[in-house]
Formats: C-alpha cells, structure tokens, sequence
C-alpha cells in the first residue's frame, strides 16, 4: 500500500531541523546571536533549509516511491545523482538569484559561482535531502506496513471468530447430509446430487476459507456449486449467464476473493428478468485471472456504498498482491459492473 504521510509532517520535521541548526551556531559553534539573527544569515540559512526541503518532498514522493516501495535499492541509487543536480540547480536559483535580488548579496563568492565547481560544491550539500528522505520513508512504511500487519490479524481473528460461530458440530452437519445422501440416491437422483453439492459447498466454507490462499479451480469449483444451488432457489427464473474461460491448474489466489463479487450479484442484482441478464466471467490465462460481473440494480439497491465487507477485501488485496491488482466498479444507468484482475501464483 502506497504511504500517505501528510504534508504537515514533513514540514514540522524540517521545522525542528531549523531550530536545532540555529541553536547549534548559537550554543555549539558559539556564533553570537547577532550573527544568528542577521537578515543574511535568517536569508542564507533559510533559503538553503527551503532547498532541502523541496528537493527531500520530490525525492520521497518520486523516486522512493517508485524504487524503495518496490525494494528496487538499485534503482533508487541510480536516482542519487539526478537529485544532486536538481538541488545545486534549486539552490542556484534561490540563493544566488532571487535572495540575491532581494538583499543584494551572494551566498557564495562570485569567483565560486563557477557552473563547474557550484555543481561539484552541492554534490555533498545535497546529500542530507536525499539521505533523509530515503530513511523517512523506510522508517514510515515500516510503520505502515507494521500497522497492515496489525489490521490484518485482527480481521483473521474476527473471521476466525466468526467462522468458530458458524461451525456447529460440522461433522454432525455432515454426516447427516451423508445420510440424506444415501436415502435418496435410489430414489430422488436430482434431490441427492444437489445435496452432495451443499456437502462439498458447506465442507469447502469450513475447511478451506479460512486459509491465506485457494487453489483456483477449487475456488471456482466452489463459485459452480454456489449457482448451481442459487438456481434451485430461483426455481428456473435465474437468468445470468455464468463464462468461465482458460485453463486452470494448481494457480493459487486470495482465498475468498471471488466469492465477493458472486454473491454480490446476487444480494443486489435483478435476477428474474430475461431482458436484463446478469453476467459473470471468470477467465484466466498463464499470468493473470480476470473476474468481472454486470447486473441490473434491484429495486431500492443503492451502491454508494460498498459495505465493510468490500474494504476489508480491498485491505487483503492491498496486502497480499500490492500495486499488482486492479479493481474497478462502475455503476450507470441502473447498472453495476466490477472488473478484478489478479496475477496468478504457481
């Protein structure tokens, strides 16, 4: 998950960083404080901390961004220079051009103004922007990615717990639908099959929900029963049209993630009407496994609202697959559409 540090932050760190440098020069440095508190040295001093500081934002919010989120190290120390060059270019202009308009002095000597030696001067003074910026960001995702950790054991556990609630004797449940089984296979064939398939639903929801990751053809074995049963409950009036495309082996997903969006068209979708079918299309190629589902809205169905159970989803995607996933939804004209695409595990 990308970080979202405020900007105010940033700006109350580079803040104390002034304090602490000024009363360094006034306390360590014995300077005195009529130096300190000069118009040239409240200029120079200021306007080199306003350097870093837009420099340190540029660096934490482009190039850690891109590279350090992702652990591309290399990358990001192939950035170093290019941040340099832009904080000996900034400083030019702040120091030696607008200060200078403004008090009618340089920073540095106009022997020294020299392209060459100004680029390779600022090289190390540059350094502080790009060395904090890389340790305030590493520091701050791992915070981050602490607190995600953190959200996402609590949401096992109130799963967990809730999964405990639901499992009433399973073995009892099960062995009686076995029993049911057996009576009726001799005599009501269909009655008996749609009753093993509530047996593989049911055992499925117990035994393997609960797990971090699915096989995906059990998943989507699992999402077959799971409309198979919803049409018995429509009685023949189901109207949707199920697609499930490409070859499906021992890949492996976010366990419970397709689910969502199946029962989803379900719970809110209108079902009953030929002229306004729903669709769901599950396809997967060698990488990725693409999910996507259309539906009228049933009357009185309002999305503007997801529901906790969506957000608790986009967490567990964020967590598991990173930047590596893409969710849309789209509601217009009385209709509801989702896309998920996920990269496939081997």
């Amino acid at each position: 998950m990308k970080l979202k540090i405020p900007y105010y932050y940033h700006l109350l760190l580079f803040l104390v960083l002034f304090i602490i440098y000024c009363s360094w020069d006034l306390g360590i440095n014995n300077k005195k404080a009529e130096h300190v508190f000069s118009d040239l040295y409240l200029w120079v001093t200021s306007s080199f901390f306003l350097t870093v500081f837009i420099v340190y934002l540029f660096n934490f919010y482009t190039f850690c961004d891109w590279f350090l989120y992702n652990r591309k190290m290399l990358f990001y120390f192939l950035t170093i220079p290019v941040s340099l060059l832009l904080f000996g270019g900034l400083r030019y202009l702040i120091q030696e051009v607008i200060v200078f308009h403004i008090i009618g002095m340089h920073n540095y000597d106009v022997r020294d103004l020299e392209v060459g030696f100004y680029i390779r001067d600022n090289l190390f003074f540059g350094l502080p922007a790009v060395i904090l910026s890389a340790l305030c960001y590493l520091f701050w995702q791992s915070q981050a990615s602490h607190q995600e950790n953190q959200d996402l054991l609590l949401e096992n556990k109130k799963a967990e717990f809730q999964m405990l609630k639901a499992q009433v004797s399973p073995h009892f449940l099960f062995n009686t639908l076995n029993s049911f089984y057996s009576q009726l296979i001799s005599k009501e064939d269909e009655i008996a099959s749609d009753i093993l398939v509530l047996s593989d639903l049911l055992r499925y929801v117990i035994t393997e929900t609960d797990k971090d990751e699915a096989v995906l053809s059990r998943e989507i074995q699992f999402i077959q029963n799971y409309i198979h049963l919803q049409k018995k409950r429509f009685e023949d009036q189901l109207y949707l049209d199920f697609l499930v495309e490409g070859d499906f082996g021992n890949e492996k997903v976010l366990s419970s993630a397709l689910i969502h969006f199946i029962e989803n068209v379900f719970k809110h979708g209108k079902l009953n009407n030929p002229e306004e079918k729903a669709v769901i299309s599950i396809k997967c190629n060698q990488e990725f496994l693409e999910v996507s589902t259309f539906n009228y809205n049933a009357e009185g169905e309002n999305y503007s609202s997801t529901g906790i159970g969506y957000e608790n989803l986009i967490k567990r995607l964020d967590y598991t697959y990173k930047d590596r996933f893409l969710l849309e939804k789209t509601t217009e004209n009385n209709t509801f559409k989702t896309y998920l695409k996920l990269p496939l595990k081997k």
